[in-house]
């Protein structure tokens, strides 16, 4: 996907672990229609599109100031003040959902009402009237919205296995990772899933633990067997089992994560951001300097 495709959020502000984890927002918030990434001085021909600002710290919010002085843009601002800069205003901790609605909202907003944005030639004026068609939510059903869509994915890459019995589970995941542009494939059996991710490399498996046939713990041991998944391919425990032991038993089979039923939106956004490429290369490059 190229960078030109995103808007670019000027994050302002922020401790490092907020920053680490706003990484992560906006490895998952790349892959939307329209998608948001982290803007970074210095990209060349492009400016920011929206702020993104820690309204808790003074010196972040004069920057913001004086930036929005310079290029009126839209803003997000996080925390306890600001509310007077006339820009929506989110609570701490940060709730992804809620995060990128405001973008989402915002730039309904400046299709309602002309607001500057960085995209200033043609075709990003195109891009903003595509992306809202109407609903302000920039997710249109529409036969070329599903296109654009299927072409992310491709591009992308990233391909992801839900196993689970539950068709509402799998029905529940399917309406979540949808957003994002994965290339998703489901099993119902414990067989299956083994099939599958013999003959597909697999950024993350979501494994529910009882299954017809082999339970979730086996096939997990039998995923992490391949060394090559134990490298690319993240496994996260999906189940209602949520006892010390439990836990203790998905950590011996080899799990990444082991997420409990009823799923938290929040917890499963993080939780997929985590395990994406562009995070975990990011995370490396942060250990090391």
């Amino acid at each position: 996907m190229s960078l030109n495709e995103n808007y670019l959020v000027d994050v302002i502000g922020f401790n490092q672990v907020e920053r680490s984890m706003l990484a992560s927002i906006f490895a998952l918030a790349a892959r939307r229609d329209p998608g948001f990434a982290q803007y970074e001085p210095g990209t060349p021909g492009r400016g920011p599109d929206l702020y993104l600002v820690d309204a808790d710290n003074p010196a972040a919010l004069n920057e913001f100031r004086s930036l929005h002085k310079r290029a009126s843009l839209p803003a997000v601002l996080i925390g306890g003040q600001g509310a007077e800069e006339g820009f929506p205003v989110l609570p701490r901790p940060v709730q992804w959902a809620r995060l990128l609605q405001a973008f989402d909202e915002l730039l309904s907003e400046a299709e309602e009402r002309p607001v500057t944005l960085g995209r200033t030639s043609p075709e990003a004026a195109q891009y903003l009237r595509r992306s809202l068609p109407g609903t302000g939510l920039g997710r249109s059903n529409s036969p070329q919205a599903v296109g654009d869509a299927a072409a992310r994915a491709k591009a992308l890459g990233d391909t992801v296995l839900v196993v689970d019995d539950n068709a509402t589970v799998r029905m529940f995941m399917k309406s979540k990772l949808a957003p994002f542009g994965f290339d998703v494939d489901y099993a119902e059996t414990g067989e299956e899933a083994i099939g599958l991710s013999g003959t597909r490399e697999y950024t993350c498996v979501f494994l529910d633990v009882v299954l017809p046939g082999i339970d979730g713990y086996q096939v997990c041991k039998l995923i992490k067997s391949n060394k090559q998944a134990i490298k690319k391919t993240a496994v996260v425990m999906l189940t209602s089992r949520s006892s010390p032991f439990d836990k203790l038993r998905g950590s011996l089979a080899g799990c990444d994560e082991y997420l409990t039923k009823p799923l938290d939106e929040d917890r499963l956004l993080e939780v997929i951001a985590k395990f994406l490429p562009g995070s975990r290369k990011h995370k490396e490059r942060a250990a090391r300097g």
